[in-house]
């Protein structure tokens, strides 16, 4: 028998153009697995408590008022990062939107409160927290 290695196992055509075809496929399945997933998340609105909780995360305070690490300070970055760890621990607990709604507007209410305090404290010592802010015209 004279048999081709064309032959054997199926032709040497067909399986050269089947495995391009079934990696076409597969990107394809993974780009369109994709596509659903960004537009099914991005379809979901933000609550508006974690908007307010994302703005006062903006306003977190990166450096100590007039330069000075003092306990105030320390303070202020330790409850920051116990806000943030208890929001975790709160979203992760939530079993209904009023829940997380709860969970993001008592997190924005200890931001705002921790550095208000923190700027307060500072204050009463001399040390003022000044905010400048751009226009356009």
């Amino acid at each position: 028998m004279n048999r081709t290695p064309d032959l054997e196992g199926g032709s040497f055509m067909e399986e050269t153009m089947i495995k391009p075809l079934k990696t076409h496929l597969l990107i394809a399945a993974a780009i369109a697995t994709t596509a659903i997933a960004a537009s099914a998340s991005a379809t979901l609105p933000m609550l508006f408590e974690e908007q307010v909780a994302h703005a006062e995360e903006a306003r977190i305070l990166r450096a100590p008022i007039d330069g000075i690490q003092n306990h105030f300070w320390f303070d202020y970055r330790v409850n920051v990062v116990e806000a943030q760890k208890e929001l975790a621990s709160d979203l992760r607990h939530a079993r209904s939107i009023r829940k997380q709604r709860h969970a993001w507007d008592e997190y924005g209410q200890q931001l705002r409160g921790e550095r208000r305090h923190y700027i307060r404290e500072m204050a009463e010592r001399g040390h003022r927290y000044a905010v400048v802010t751009a226009e356009e015209e």
